[in-house]
Order: structure tokens, then C-alpha cells, then sequence
């Protein structure tokens, strides 16, 4: 099913995201984890792509078991700040024999080593071109950030540039985590404000490990509310606690933005079903 339709027919939907493996050696790992994700039948699963296009295949393949085994509807991202033309064309055309009806096109994270695609620049050229070749073959998402892209200087420059994004040929958007619902209600205002009209997925993430906090914070540049960082600084040391405090705070999250009428939300779960699992226990009601 493509992604543009279900978010038409549910007023309220939950969906998980897996990554895939760095070698081949762990794949088997990572895949039986995404299938113990998969098992918990969410609305849909965001299968994620390997810096520099490395783990395509493995996205592809992973995404496929999802959906041809459990019935579930699958996101595969495709990145291009790495990739050429003709990367992205065997992409493509790996993604249409699997089934894969849904992509999430992205730039993706700058290399480490400054190499970039002589093709894409930024993802509203992935997006342009994928619609040129495949018109409406699949439905596409994108990605938003509700307090600014790191690299851009003013948000409203970034709406902009994510305006063209949708204009593009966009179907939806996922946003980047935030652990502050005031700043998505905002980001949703100005967002309309901006003729943005597209449903927009709120992506939240369970931190369940202090050192998770810190590496969150300096990728995205999300804030961190004081309520949260008390948490973390009362139960970061101790596994159990911070994992359940983790859960909640999440859940809460969730419950205040479908209280508030936003009903499709993302859970980045980091490839751990016990949490993925835990936070779909705490909102078992409400989802039903």
C-alpha cells in the first residue's frame, strides 16, 4: 500500500523504523531484529540507507522481508549526496522488483571525507528526477525539521527550501526527532502558513541511554526541554530506569500530539524491539 493512501484512510497511525546492517556479517542480527519489529504490525516501517549508499542493497532486501512476510507496508530511504545517476537508476529499479512502492528520498549526511555526488547536491534533485523517470510509480516522503536544518542559518529559509521539496512532487513529510511538542505545533503553523499542505509524520525518538542524548543532540541540534534533562540526569546511570523513563517520556509525547489532533507519528526505535514493543504497550488504548 503506498504510504499517501493509508495516512488518507487512518486518522491516527503509528510506524517504526529499522536500520540496516554496515557488513554483511551482521545482517542476520539486524534482520531477525527488524522482523521482531515488524511482528508488533505497525502501520508502516521506515527501512533507512547506509551513509554513501552502501547498505541499498541490504535496505532493499530488509524491506521486502518486511512486507512480503509480516504484510506490512515499507519506506525504503534513498540518499544521493553520494550517489551518481546511475546509482540512483539500479536503486530504483531494485526497489520496483522487490514491491517497494514507498521511498523517502533524502540528501543524506555529508561524508566524513568531503566527497560528494557529482549528480545531486540536495535533495530536491533527487526528488525532481525520481518524479522525470517514475512520474507516479512511487509515493515519496521527505524529511523536516521542525526547529531548522543544522546547516541553514534562518528557518525560514528552510521552510523554503522544504517548500520546494514538496513542490517537487513530495506526498508527505517525516520530521526529524524533538523531544518539545510546543516546537512541532509551531513548525505545523508556520509550515501551513507556508502553503505546505502535505501530511506531515511527527518523528519522535525513545532515548533510552544518556550517551544516546548526546549524539542525538549534536546530529540534529534538537533541543532538549529541562524536563528531560533532569531525567536523564537522574536515571542516565542506571540501564533499567532510564529505559523505562525513556518509554514514558516518548509515550507521553505521543499521547499529547494525537490529544492535539496530530495523528501520524514516527518512532525511531534504533533497531530494539523491546522498546519499540514497550512504547506500543504504554499507547495500546489509544492507538486502538
Amino acid at each position: 500500500m503506498k504510504i499517501s493512501h493509508l495516512l488518507e484512510e487512518k486518522p491516527v497511525t503509528l510506524s517504526l523504523e529499522v536500520f540496516p546492517p554496515k557488513t554483511s556479517e551482521k545482517y542476520e542480527a539486524t534482520a531477525e531484529n527488524a522482523k521482531k519489529i515488524a511482528a508488533l504490525h505497525p502501520d508502516f516501517m521506515s527501512v533507512t540507507y547506509g551513509a554513501g549508499g552502501g547498505t541499498g542493497d541490504f535496505t532493499a532486501e530488509i524491506a521486502a522481508e518486511i512486507q512480503n512476510g509480516y504484510g506490512v507496508p515499507t519506506l525504503a530511504h534513498l540518499t544521493c549526496v553520494s550517489s551518481s545517476r546511475e546509482h540512483v537508476t539500479k536503486m530504483l529499479s531494485l526497489y520496483k522488483e522487490k514491491g517497494i512502492e514507498n521511498i523517502l528520498a533524502l540528501r543524506g549526511d555529508l561524508p566524513q571525507d568531503g566527497t560528494r555526488s557529482e549528480d545531486y547536491r540536495y535533495a530536491v534533485e533527487l526528488i525532481r528526477d525520481i518524479k522525470e523517470r517514475e512520474g507516479d510509480t512511487f509515493c515519496l516522503g521527505g524529511a523536516c525539521y521542525p526547529e531548522g536544518h543544522v546547516e541553514c542559518a534562518h528557518k525560514e529559509d528552510d521552510l523554503g527550501y522544504l517548500k520546494e521539496k514538496v513542490d517537487a512532487g513530495l506526498d508527505f513529510l517525516t520530521t526529524q526527532l524533538f523531544f518539545d511538542n510546543n516546537i512541532f505545533y509551531n513548525f505545523l503553523y508556520r509550515a501551513r502558513e507556508k502553503g505546505i499542505s502535505v501530511p506531515i509524520i511527527a518523528g519522535i525518538m525513545p532515548i533510552t541511554r544518556a550517551e544516546q542524548l548526546k549524539r542525538s543532540v549534536a546530529m540534529s541540534g534538537t533541543e532538549v526541554p529541562q524536563r528531560f534533562r533532569a531525567i536523564v540526569d537522574r536515571f542516565g546511570e542506571r540501564k533499567g530506569a532510564m529505559e523505562q523513563a525513556g518509554v514514558i517520556y516518548a509515550a507521553e509525547q505521543i499521547v499529547d500530539l494525537i490529544a492535539n489532533g496530530v495523528g501520524h507519528i514516527h518512532v525511531y526505535t534504533m533497531n530494539r524491539p523491546k522498546i519499540a514493543k514497550a512504547i506500543l504497550e504504554q499507547l495500546s488504548e489509544i492507538l486502538d
